[in-house]
């Protein structure tokens, strides 16, 4: 019996109308979500404009901002080392973690499914929930911006880590079993070389990261560059507060390039 072979013509067709029918769906699931909660689309996007002539004109930072650049660049310098130092430290612990949790190096199945578990309940919850509840516990202080992006950070490193130490050539530990190596050499002469560049790609982008967090994590614990920001939005003094957001992006941005010309030296 002859089947009609499937002719490009068809195929994009049917790829349309899939498409067609999945567009469809999200834009009714908009719709709905809209009716719902009672929101003015048109409304609010009329209003952009005049929002952001409101945000260019009293958010450019003046003469007067410079009286306030050494508060600031205190605080971020302060930001930048909260934010180095709980990468740096949950990096650490997740790539212990990771190496007892990967398929390829788990030393027993539960074990890896333990520790996998708990990879994915340290990552899922948002890093303002860590501050939230750390807050409680250890107060208003860098210690508690501290560790709310250190037990974000060491699950999503873990579960990074993990996944490029189960994607390395299992063949190359295959062979140093053979030849009677043990567990310990197995990982420092086999795993961790031929990982390393990508765990230090990982570890420079939790930095990049985790210092915007640290910014918003300080709106919370009264620390660093984000309760500054936030006194000063609060006092209207808004060419100060503007004056943070742009030497915040200025940071970021010398971070981002530091990182690619380390990623370049390693690669």
């Amino acid at each position: 019996m002859k089947t009609n072979p499937m002719t490009p013509q068809r195929f994009f067709r049917q790829r349309r109308l899939r498409l067609s029918v999945v567009l469809l769906i999200l834009i009714g699931i908009y719709v709905l979500s809209m009716a719902l909660v009672n929101f003015q689309a048109w409304d609010s996007i009329s209003k952009i404009p005049a929002g952001l002539i409101w945000l260019f004109t009293n958010f450019i930072p003046t003469s007067r901002s410079i009286s306030y650049l050494g508060p600031i660049l205190y605080q971020l310098w302060r930001t930048l080392l909260v934010a180095i130092s709980s990468t740096m430290v949950a990096s650490l612990f997740a790539l212990i973690f990771a190496i007892l949790g990967a398929k390829t190096t788990a030393p027993t199945p539960v074990l890896r499914w333990v520790i996998r578990f708990g990879a994915s309940l340290l990552r899922n919850i948002p890093v303002v929930a860590w501050a939230m509840i750390l807050l409680f516990s250890f107060k208003q202080s860098d210690f508690t911006g501290f560790l709310a992006l250190f037990f974000m950070t060491l699950g999503y490193l873990t579960r990074a880590f993990t996944e490029t130490i189960e994607d390395l050539d299992a063949e190359k530990l295959q062979a140093l079993q053979a030849v009677g190596a043990n567990y310990f050499q197995c990982v420092f002469c086999g795993v961790l070389p031929e990982a390393a560049s990508t765990l230090t790609s990982w570890i420079l982008y939790m930095i990049e990261n985790n210092l915007r967090d640290a910014t918003l994590v300080g709106l919370l614990t009264g620390t660093g560059v984000g309760f500054l920001f936030d006194y000063y939005f609060k006092a209207f003094r808004y060419d100060a507060a503007g004056l943070i957001v742009l030497l915040i992006a200025i940071l970021v941005i010398i971070l981002e390039l530091t990182s690619n010309r380390i990623r370049r030296a390693i690669a």
